[in-house]
């Protein structure tokens, strides 16, 4: 069983070769944490989950290990405590908690390491005092420096040339650099901003410098795979492989770099000065968090994801689609085990997600059309269980139909109590009151369905 995946070092598609097939580790960027997580977060935890699952399937649960960070100290995260007057304390922990709830509706599984920046300071100080020592880092001012003319190949995963780079990055011009792509390893804390005791002063790391220590201490110098969005290429992830290739010369950091693609919103960039940014908990007021689970795989990773209604709405009716096939088969029980081969031939093939969905809708069709309970029973574990790779159908049948009663709408309870007597009516043969009962559920967006074992509803 072969994985391919597009390595952003090399610039093409490669066959995934893992260190050690009896420990997978993977590393990806994740949040600062300081408000509630929009969709453009979600969409790339949703890509590196994925990935983990395929993993997983490889390799075996107990052989992948899954490290992604929290940012709790953050130039974003001191702004907001000065505006709001709130602790930073109080709003990391806010912040992480809202950011592990939104995930969870996502079926997004927590990494199996979950470091938090504050919590290894002490690494990041290690890690500078060896750049120092080896030549690659200097002192100014109370900063900390790399000195990026130090090593030969800076430029080593974005394939700029300097002026490149100087071009596309916000390059701080300060005086005390030697070389203004010079990036800041340890910086002195300002008035009331949070900082630590080091050789250098009172002061708080760099941004680039948490992900080069923190993959280090639980990962190794040489790991598998390094994820996160195309936006950190450069100058974050660069400066990761600066730091941690020259601080460990005779090992590689990271040998696949992965990277998801951008988030838009009909068609444009999301920001909130455009007034089309979404948190996640504003998308799930309308809709079940599998759908925009399965909205994002309509688009393959690497590739921008379009935000629309029109998308979430496809990806409404595919899920109603699969659980409606469930449904037909509800006493039939999955075996575990059973994938469909053309469905994970796509996912090996760079996470190809478009063509898995593809499979999914065939595996479907072809579930209603079943006649055997055999047939029936191979099916439904094939529709459940590639379902399960990439993250849905794991929501029960009525539940998923039945979902949210719309404020002032009918609640289940009534929505029953009516389908009872309805079935009263017919019983009684009173047509009238049975189409009455039909009309005032059709008002309030419920669907009824007759069949052999007696009416089942869903909300439109």
């Amino acid at each position: 069983m072969k994985l391919f995946l597009h390595n952003t070092l090399n610039k093409r598609k490669e066959e995934f070769i893992p260190i050690d097939k009896n420990n997978v580790c993977m590393y990806v960027c994740g949040p600062t944490v300081y408000n509630r997580a929009h969709i453009g977060n979600a969409r790339a935890a949703v890509v590196f989950d994925t990935l983990f699952r395929v993993l997983r399937y490889i390799y075996g649960e107990k052989h992948v290990t899954y490290a992604s960070n929290i940012t709790d100290v953050d130039d974003k995260i001191i702004a907001q405590s000065m505006e709001s007057g709130e602790s930073i304390d109080v709003i990391t922990k806010r912040a992480f908690e809202w950011y592990v709830e939104d995930l969870e509706l996502l079926n997004v599984m927590p990494p199996n390491i979950r470091p938090k920046a504050t919590e290894h300071i002490k690494e990041m100080i290690e890690l500078v005092e060896v750049l120092i020592e080896k030549g690659h880092a200097y002192k100014a001012e109370g900063h900390v420096l790399f000195d990026v003319s130090s090593m030969k190949d800076y430029g080593y995963l974005s394939r700029r040339d300097m002026k490149d780079m100087m071009a596309g990055a916000r390059v701080d011009v300060a005086g005390y650099k030697r070389n203004p792509a010079d990036f800041v390893l340890w910086k002195p804390a300002e008035g009331a901003e949070p900082g630590w005791k080091s050789p250098w002063g009172f002061g708080r790391p760099g941004w680039h410098l948490e992900c080069s220590a923190m993959s280090s201490k639980y990962l190794g110098n040489s790991f598998d795979i390094h994820g996160g969005g195309t936006d950190l290429v450069f100058p974050h992830h660069e400066n990761e492989c600066a730091q941690s290739m020259c601080a460990h010369p005779n090992d590689s950091y990271a040998r696949y770099w992965v990277h998801s693609g951008m988030l838009q919103v009909d068609g444009t960039k999301m920001s909130k000065s455009l007034g089309n940014f979404y948190s996640v908990p504003e998308v799930l007021e309308t809709y079940h968090g599998e759908v925009l689970r399965f909205a994002y795989m309509s688009t393959h990773y690497k590739q921008p994801y379009n935000y629309t209604i029109a998308s979430m709405d496809s990806a409404k009716g595919a899920l109603d689609k699969f659980y409606t096939a469930i449904r037909g088969v509800s006493k039939i029980e999955v075996r575990d085990g059973v994938y469909n081969e053309e469905f994970i031939n796509a996912m090996l093939d760079d996470l190809n997600t478009p063509m898995a969905v593809s499979v999914l809708h065939k595996i479907a069709g072809d579930l209603n059309k079943a006649k055997s309970d055999e047939d029936k029973q191979r099916l439904k574990s094939e529709l459940v269980n590639c379902g399960h790779m990439i993250g849905v159908l794991y929501d029960g049948v009525d539940d998923w139909f039945r979902g949210k009663s719309n404020e002032g709408g009918l609640s289940d309870g009534e929505i029953d109590q009516l389908i009872i007597d309805r079935a009263e009516a017919r019983k009684n043969k009173d047509w009238a009151k049975s189409d009455e009962i039909r009309d005032k559920l059709a008002e309030a967006g419920i669907i009824l369905e007759d069949g052999a074992n007696g009416t089942s509803w869903k909300r439109k």
